[in-house]
């Protein structure tokens, strides 16, 4: 059945004057609920880990936590990882413990947190971390620190921003033993059991370590020695001497002798490594102590009294695990890192992230040449980021970062001659064909044209003049590229560009007084740029732009892109729009299911409109000649989507790059 109706949906107040007609497509989707297959993330490897368990007796067999509610799983010692399982529907779970019972190890706890937002939980599986259920008792806590005691592996202890939490069976029933509403047990970073008696517990908080004796009954502050006002981010109890107690705050890391009587600050570690997150015994040598800060690694191996940086300042350890059949293999969960491994007690690290990707890929390029030569750029890396190249179609990635110094990595387009150009948070690259290195592409070059006053035949007369602008350079976001034409064009922050010399230098500024162009594209001579509340249209290379009119329905636009035809296709907060007149009259893709369209993409090979949304785990292609469309669940939320020789590959904002199942079914949509 098919419907089509003309809707007064408005164009802008200039459009309006011209009286133009907007057109809308009234449609309905017909779905086919066929079976969906997973699509699969590919890399680029690496990214956020937070911590890393092993199953007790099994040292091979190792779980390990994510910033985005996924657990990995790995079988050889953290060789290489697989997704096991994803905690809830949400991507901001932060699993910054996992516990398995030495009882039963079928019996897997993690314990999480929400970022920017009180709330997390505790997650139980009984299976081997296949399935997951959430305790009851916990709902809704942002768990901070989380413990099994050592003597009996069914009391736990959850610490919170509430306080102190115990349960007596297994997770099943919780109930809190730090007083209620009290004004200083609260805010727990960080928990140790005594290992002989279940009613001795340590607790960290945002301000200073307390102890109780009698099961949370009573509680006292251990805070003799300590710097005031310390957080606590780890306590670690010597199984062996249970009086020597260790304890990381903000202020640095301290030592007890007396359990937690009284504390002495270690020497050692430097002050800008203050942010201890996690301190980790190893389970044969006692005097061995691994100190995971948030400027690398320090080991002590005479008890506290020195200590060695052993990485470099770089690395944000977030968890150590240290094999307790092999003392000299440690494992790191770091920032941005993910996992590193030693096989020498930390003398030397490597990357151990094999089938591990929890990137934010921003951007999404695959050569026009060649559809297995894929490049991806990811942002919040730093030195660990930038740009990754597959030649392969995602089977294996190699960084290519030198000349970015860490800078986020916002567009990638490939120029006619086969460079790429990197659109960073500060400023635009260059990746020649067979260069190993980028280059800088900021000149900006600008002419102006000034009046000066001459004589002409003994009459003062003023001529306009056009000289050169002192040379700057470009320093602001750069959001998107078009290198179609003979002029290239960029959108940034700062406001739009066009080169003609390749890149050498680019004029332009902001256009119409306004800055903040987030997409751009090319026809011919003809060229559009899109910000958010406005499109602007240039129909000589770029030289001068005008206001078009859009539909005054639009809140926000995300997205523009011109199809071979000179159809422009628009994605905004309320949809996809068209227009074949370049602003005159609009049409509306109604029904599309998605809404608040953060990227659109037209795919000359497919001969689709390819769009996404953040908010998001489907891709959508909408056919531009009968506007049907279909669609395919990723189980990923989008950042961005691309063909790569018929096989659809696409941007995550957590996991990487995800492709396309070989034996993918769409689901089909009609007008």
């Amino acid at each position: 059945m098919r419907f089509r109706r003309i809707c007064p949906v408005s164009p802008s107040r200039s459009a309006l004057r011209a009286r133009a007609l907007v057109l809308c497509l009234f449609s309905f989707a017909l779905p086919t609920l066929w079976a969906q297959l997973p699509w699969a993330a590919v890399g680029p490897e690496g990214g956020d880990a937070r911590s890393i368990a092993a199953v007790p007796g099994q040292p091979d067999h190792l779980y390990l936590g994510t910033t985005n509610s996924w657990i990995y799983e790995s079988a050889d010692r953290g060789a290489s990882w697989h997704r096991l399982a994803k905690l809830a529907a949400s991507d901001d779970l932060v699993v910054d413990h996992i516990v398995v019972d030495p009882a039963n190890p079928a019996v897997v706890y993690a314990a999480a947190w929400m970022v920017d937002h009180p709330d997390g939980g505790l997650w139980i599986s009984r299976d081997g971390g296949r399935n997951w259920s959430e305790s009851r008792g916990l709902h809704g806590q942002s768990i901070r620190a989380f413990a099994m005691a050592p003597s009996d592996p069914q009391i736990l202890f959850a610490g919170t921003l509430e306080g102190v939490f115990r349960s007596s069976d297994g997770g099943e029933n919780w109930a809190a033993i730090s007083p209620h509403g009290s004004r200083e047990i609260h805010e727990i970073e960080s928990l140790a059991i005594d290992p002989a008696n279940p009613e001795i517990v340590y607790a960290g908080t945002w301000h200073l370590p307390w102890k109780t004796s009698d099961g949370g009954k009573t509680w006292h502050n251990i805070k003799k020695g300590v710097i005031d006002d310390s957080d606590v981010f780890s306590i670690i109890i010597d199984p062996d001497k249970p009086r020597v107690v260790y304890a990381s705050a903000c202020s640095g890391i301290y030592k007890s002798e007396s359990a937690g009587e009284l504390f002495r600050k270690i020497q050692g570690i430097p002050s800008t490594a203050r942010r201890t997150r996690v301190l980790r015994q190893d389970p044969v040598h006692r005097e061995v102590v691994y100190a995971g800060t948030t400027e690398g690694l320090y080991k002590t191996v005479d008890g506290g009294r020195t200590f060695k940086r052993m990485t470099g300042p770089d690395v944000i350890v977030n968890d150590v695990y240290v094999d307790p059949a092999q003392p000299e293999y440690v494992l790191l969960a770091t920032d941005r890192g993910g996992v590193l491994a030693s096989s020498d007690g930390g003398a030397s690290f490597a990357p151990s992230n094999g089938g591990f990707s929890e990137r934010k890929v921003e951007a999404l390029l695959v050569d026009n040449n060649n559809p297995a030569r894929i490049f991806a750029g990811v942002v919040n890396d730093k030195s660990y980021g930038s740009v990754f190249v597959s030649q392969n179609g995602g089977i294996a990635w190699k960084q290519i970062a030198d000349g970015l110094d860490g800078r986020d990595v916002f567009a990638l387009a490939q120029a006619p001659d086969g460079s790429i150009l990197a659109g960073t948070n500060d400023g635009i690259f260059a990746l020649p064909p067979d260069a190993s290195a980028w280059q800088p592409r900021n000149t900006i070059a600008n002419t102006l044209v000034k009046t000066a006053t001459e004589h002409l035949r003994g009459t003062r007369v003023n001529v306009e003049k056009r000289v050169k602008d002192k040379l700057r350079v470009m320093d602001g976001r750069v959001y998107g590229f078009d290198l179609s034409g003979d002029a290239w064009l960029a959108a940034t922050s700062g406001g739009l560009f066009t080169s003609r010399d390749q890149g050498a230098t680019w004029q332009g500024g902001p256009v119409l007084g306004v800055v903040g162009y987030l997409s751009v594209t090319s026809h011919g001579a003809v060229m559009a740029a899109a910000r958010q509340d406005g499109v602007v249209l240039s129909r000589d290379g770029g030289q001068t732009w005008w206001p078009m009119g859009i539909p005054t329905v639009l809140t926000r636009i995300h997205s523009i892109a011109f199809a071979p035809d000179g159809t422009l296709w628009l994605g905004a907060r309320e949809g996809v729009y068209f227009t074949r007149n370049l602003g005159k009259s609009w049409m509306w893709v109604q029904r599309l299911p998605l809404v608040d369209l953060d990227e659109l993409y037209f795919d000359a090979k497919l001969n689709k409109v390819l769009v996404t949304s953040r908010g998001s785990d489907f891709v959508y292609a909408i056919d531009p000649k009968d506007l049907n469309w279909k669609w395919w669940q990723t189980g990923y939320r989008l950042s961005a989507v691309r063909n790569a020789g018929g096989r659809l590959l696409a941007a995550s904002l957590y996991n990487g790059v995800l492709v396309e199942p070989r034996a993918a079914v769409v689901e089909v949509g009609q007008k």
